[in-house]
């Protein structure tokens, strides 16, 4: 290959992967985190049992939204499943006069939780693994259309890097076996090189399916030049029942356990979410979409039934080969059709990206240190990216440890508690941050990671004492999720500790030649421990 050609890709390469790659490395950290957000959203409310009769928990759901909301323009349910929470329920009132829409909707009121024993159960207020599945995409406190654009723009840069990287490391492959210790920049770029490899074709899968699941907002051009109803693409995509209309005359509704059974041998996999339309009218309807958990595509075929007579009214058409393909890449990025297995292997994978994204970051500032005329005196460009490694690298994930504990010790009846939870996070960073460029990068990187560490080790304890669903309740009673997440967290606070304490031990090998220039060497950090 042509040595200009590969150069250049190198040049790509670098500063694809730099200029946003705090931006992917909270992408791939909170993502990563995301693959499990059913298994977070039930660790994050332990006073939640174990579902292990689903239609138990449906009828509960449904007594409960018969007394509670009888007339309601729309109920939603979400099917529980041994891996979910319970069956969160959502209901609209019907419109009142002069209101436009589907009247209430935001309101949380309208909103409860059946639990494993099929009654209404008042748990901790968090959003749980939704909050890392959201940020991941959306990030937070910024309009959702600046943030989707800002990840759009950052997932192609990634594609670019991951393609550019493919090309300038021509022993790639060669060195992934490969792992040179003590050998400063060539250290690095031998781990990097490493996990880059070790996840490749999941990355490129990631990446690329991650900026289909943007395509219309990244090249509506398409879209536009088609469709002149911006309804109508959304209508093809996602086909739906038409509306009923309500008549005013009372009707009782079907069991909605009979209507899920049936629906499920017709769409051969699980129930994942139910619809009844203006229940406790003669015109209600309910319907039922299959889990995104048991299907590859993520668009999920429907069914829709009269409600009072339990009567199939309604199949979703099959879709066409561009939808299906789309499907299948979305589902492909989300991983919801993984079973355990699988899903640990996304997780691993994710975890070998946010490494590959870290150390290319790292990377950076050791090449470039070397070069430096003055080590001690290093331009202002150079010291912003040092400090940015360390506030983003250390910090953001100390501030997913402050979360965790707040989801813990915040009071259970405290007022806005789910959207503290997340503030606390941003404040703990943001403390991280602010320490990252008033103390010398060493002794910060140090004291992040050893904070992060102690903070996610110590909290599988905590949950044995402070909670009824510790680790070693859980393995006694089965419940395999709750001790899976904590015994997960205990292993990454062992690792954060094991990284700063190599950290605190590192002495950087002073050459002969640049013994004075290297004397006060502000960030052995970015060179491996002995």
């Amino acid at each position: 290959m042509n040595k200009g050609f590969r150069q250049s890709q190198a040049f790509l390469h670098t500063w694809s992967g730099l200029l946003l790659g705090w931006v992917l490395f909270l992408v791939f950290v909170t993502g990563t985190i995301a693959f499990w957000r059913d298994g977070m959203n039930r660790w994050m409310r332990p006073e939640l049992a174990p579902i292990e009769q689903p239609m138990q928990v449906l009828d509960g759901a449904q007594r409960f939204l018969s007394s509670k909301a009888p007339d309601a323009k729309s109920w939603f349910i979400t099917m529980p499943s041994a891996s979910t929470a319970g069956a969160q329920l959502f209901w609209v009132p019907q419109p009142k006069a002069g209101e436009k829409g589907r009247g209430r909707r935001g309101r949380r009121d309208n909103q409860a939780l059946i639990g494993a024993d099929g009654e209404p159960t008042t748990v901790r207020a968090t959003r749980g693994g939704e909050f890392f599945y959201r940020f991941h995409f959306d990030l937070h406190y910024m309009p959702v259309i600046w943030a989707r654009w800002i990840v759009g723009v950052a997932a192609m840069m990634m594609l670019v890097a991951i393609l550019s990287g493919i090309v300038t490391h021509k022993k790639i492959f060669k060195d992934f076996f490969t792992l040179r210790r003590r050998k400063g920049q060539r250290s690095w770029l031998d781990g990097h090189n490493a996990v880059a490899v070790l996840g490749l074709p999941f990355h490129l899968m990631i990446t690329y399916t991650g900026l289909v699941t943007l395509m219309a907002l990244l090249m509506p051009w398409a879209v536009v030049a088609n469709y002149a109803d911006g309804d109508a693409l959304p209508r093809q995509l996602f086909p739906y029942p038409q509306a009923v209309e309500r008549t005013g005359i009372p009707a009782p509704l079907v069991p909605l356990t009979a209507i899920v059974r049936d629906a499920e041998t017709r769409l051969g996999g699980p129930v994942g979410f139910i619809e009844v339309r203006e229940a406790g009218d003669a015109a209600s309807q309910v319907v039922v979409s299959r889990s995104p958990a048991s299907m590859l595509s993520s668009r999920t075929p429907s069914l829709a039934y009269a409600g009072t007579t339990g009567k199939l009214v309604w199949t979703s058409p099959v879709p066409g080969g561009a939808t299906t393909t789309a499907g299948a890449m979305i589902g492909l990025h989300a991983g919801r059709f993984a079973d355990t297995v699988v899903r640990w292997i996304y997780f691993l994978c994710g975890v070998a990206g946010t490494l590959m994204v870290a150390t290319g970051l790292v990377l950076w500032t050791v090449k470039r240190r070397e070069k430096l005329p003055d080590p001690n005196r290093p331009h202002f460009g150079f010291i912003l990216v040092e400090r940015l490694n360390v506030a983003v690298l250390a910090g953001f994930p100390l501030g997913v440890a402050a979360m965790f504990w707040a989801n813990r010790l915040l009071p259970v009846a405290m007022r806005g508690r789910a959207e503290w939870e997340i503030h606390v996070l941003f404040l703990a960073w943001a403390a991280a941050a602010v320490l990252s460029f008033v103390r010398r990068p060493a002794h910060a990187w140090v004291m992040i990671l050893g904070s992060t560490g102690v903070l996610l080790a110590i909290l599988p304890f905590y949950n044995m004492a402070g909670t009824p669903r510790g680790i070693v309740t859980a393995l006694v009673t089965g419940d395999l999720l709750m001790a899976g997440v904590d015994l997960t967290m205990l292993v990454f606070g062992i690792a954060f500790l094991w990284a700063a304490a190599r950290v605190a031990r590192y002495r950087p090998k002073v050459r002969e030649r640049s013994k004075r220039a290297y004397a006060e060497l502000p960030n052995p950090v970015l060179e491996p421990a002995e």
